[in-house]
């Protein structure tokens, strides 16, 4: 347990607003760099531990306000999705990812944008830095997280991830983003 999680062990629905802003903003920031740590160096068991069972991980395509119900995704993954696409990655047969791609993304410009009892809204910019047997890849978005407080800490309800160039051609997004 976290000690963020700690402080609120004794509540049933924790209210992050009741957080000083610095607090909750260093502890989003955590969490944020932990999910890039773990996706970076392809700890698939560690990254997949981190979402809700009622998760959403999406990457539109063609704008960044589509209906994913409507019109066409790069991925729209519930939870049960993100498992299969975990277990694939884990097989070692993804030929894109073979050898797997170094990745190294960075994350600036955390800003927490709503709080609602244990669960926060988070935007941020995301570059990473994909090196494989094709070349060097600069991959540039903007993200938004919805992140909900539990008694292991902050977990992913939702995470979605806006290329800046996801109105053109994208040959291959093999890994995690």
């Amino acid at each position: 347990m976290t000690a963020l999680a700690h402080s609120f062990a004794d509540a049933s629905a924790p209210d992050l607003a009741k957080l000083e802003p610095a607090t909750l903003h260093h502890q989003v920031a955590q969490f944020l760099y932990l999910e890039a740590r773990l996706a970076d160096t392809h700890d698939y068991d560690g990254w997949e531990a981190l979402w809700t069972g009622d998760a959403i991980y999406w990457v539109p395509a063609n704008g960044d306000d589509t209906d994913p119900e409507k019109e066409m995704s790069v991925l729209y993954d519930n939870r049960s999705r993100i498992g299969v696409r975990i277990r694939q990655l884990k097989t070692g047969r993804r030929h894109t990812q073979t050898p797997r791609s170094e990745l190294a993304r960075v994350i600036s410009n955390i800003e927490i944008a709503e709080v609602r009892g244990p669960e926060v809204d988070v935007r941020a910019n995301v570059l990473i830095y994909e090196d494989n047997l094709r070349g060097d890849t600069l991959w540039a978005a903007r993200n938004t997280y919805r992140l909900r407080m539990t008694d292991d800490g902050f977990r992913l309800v939702r995470k979605k991830i806006c290329l800046v160039n996801n109105n053109k051609p994208i040959y291959t997004l093999s890994f995690l983003v």
